[in-house]
């Protein structure tokens, strides 16, 4: 609606939603003292007038709309207008708009979030630091990073995260959803809030089979190896695919390698404690075929300290999602992810008759409690026999001499 439309005052919300900007930057009066701004790029906000300590009559902003509501300017607007001197000459000190200024800044959500991501980063991996910082930078703050967190209606979080859903990133809502509802519990907990507006939204949102450890069957398995080995694409995303069904590793324990890590003339790969999720070393046996795809990974990206290195900044690692990217453009969306390999290895190894526990061992599945201290060298010489069974065996599936069986 264009401004001299206006019918009374304080303005309504409608007419915050609708005022149309002009030609240059005006104010209109909401009351007592607080005007709204509107900018000819459409761009609004809350400018308090008042007096200054000398006289003159100043400018204070109340922050940007709609971050802001009306009702909240409102309030905002009798709190500092209760600090006036005894004379009314004098709005609030410095030290009272300075103070308020700093408690507006901290009362946003993005605030609450990155405090949260501070705390809960001491016992994150790098790699889930920054998938976790970049999804909130990526998804949230650019929504309702500046907006006083209090003031987010459970409505207002429905209808954004219906919004992800929509674009077809369920598993990712989900993941942002539960990241969104442990920064309100930070709150609750510490008494800057009373309740939480995300409880109880997951019983309205969309669910999706997990298909993180998706994996084909083992009858399909030679097919699927086969496929890898023909990958067309790029050379350093087949060979880790070849890598990713041989070794058993995580997926983001092998994307975000070094080459510092290996010792290819031993056949060993130690991976820090910092990048495992149990947080603690883990040495994984190469067997013949592995070390080969890793001199051959070498010829490519060896002048890297990565074994991946981005396209972009070769000093951060390939896209998290470029292994299971690759599994789709070979036809295996929804049948195959990188970590699936984990699943299938464990199947065939214990279904033909290799301890559990070596099994485990190369898993990095390890059990909490004092009888199960870990050596990252655990069963170290029998998951060398192992893997390097295993890795023939990838072989003769692929070109087809073998015939599964299954103990009984």
């Amino acid at each position: 609606m264009k401004r001299s439309e206006i019918k009374r005052r304080p303005l309504a919300d409608t007419v915050l939603v609708t005022l149309e900007p002009e030609a240059s930057t005006y104010r209109e009066l909401d009351g007592n003292g607080l005007y709204f701004r509107v900018k000819p790029n459409g761009q609004k906000s809350w400018e308090l007038r008042y007096k200054k300590a000398d006289g003159k009559w100043s400018w204070l902003g109340m922050g940007g709309y709609p971050e802001v509501s009306g009702a909240l300017a409102r309030q905002k607007t009798t709190k500092l207008r209760d600090s006036t001197a005894k004379d009314g000459s004098t709005l609030a000190t410095k030290r009272t708009i300075r103070a308020a200024e700093i408690e507006a800044a901290n009362n946003t959500f993005e605030h609450l979030a990155r405090e949260w991501f501070a705390i809960k980063r001491k016992t994150w991996t790098e790699g889930t630091a920054v998938r976790t910082i970049g999804a909130l930078e990526k998804h949230v703050f650019p929504v309702f990073g500046k907006r006083t967190y209090c003031n987010i209606l459970p409505m207002e979080w429905m209808d954004f995260l219906h919004g992800m859903e929509q674009t077809g990133i369920v598993e990712q809502t989900s993941r942002v959803r539960g990241m969104c509802k442990e920064i309100y519990d930070l709150a609750r907990v510490t008494g800057r809030a009373t309740h939480n507006p995300l409880e109880g939204l997951h019983k309205f949102l969309l669910t999706k089979p997990v298909e993180n450890f998706a994996h084909v069957s083992v009858d399909e398995l030679p097919s699927l190896l086969r496929a890898v080995q023909a990958y067309p694409h790029a050379s350093d995303v087949r060979i880790g695919l070849q890598l990713l069904s041989m070794l058993a590793c995580r997926p983001t324990e092998l994307r975000e390698a070094s080459w510092a890590e290996f010792e290819l003339d031993g056949g060993l790969w130690l991976i820090p404690a910092a990048r495992m999720k149990r947080r603690r070393e883990h040495l994984v046996p190469l067997p013949r075929q592995a070390v080969e795809l890793l001199r051959e990974l070498q010829k490519i990206t060896g002048n890297y300290p990565l074994l991946f290195p981005g396209r972009s900044d070769t000093t951060k690692p390939r896209s998290n999602t470029v292994f299971l990217m690759a599994l789709r453009r070979l036809g295996y969306e929804g049948r195959q992810t990188g970590h699936g390999f984990r699943h299938l290895a464990s199947t065939i190894l214990n279904e033909h008759g290799f301890d559990s526990q070596h099994v485990e061992a190369q898993l990095s599945h390890v059990k909490e409690g004092v009888r199960s201290v870990y050596d990252k060298s655990t069963y170290l010489e029998q998951r060398k026999v192992m893997m390097q069974w295993y890795a023939d065996h990838l072989d003769k599936l692929a070109i087809g001499n073998v015939v599964e069986f299954k103990l009984a």
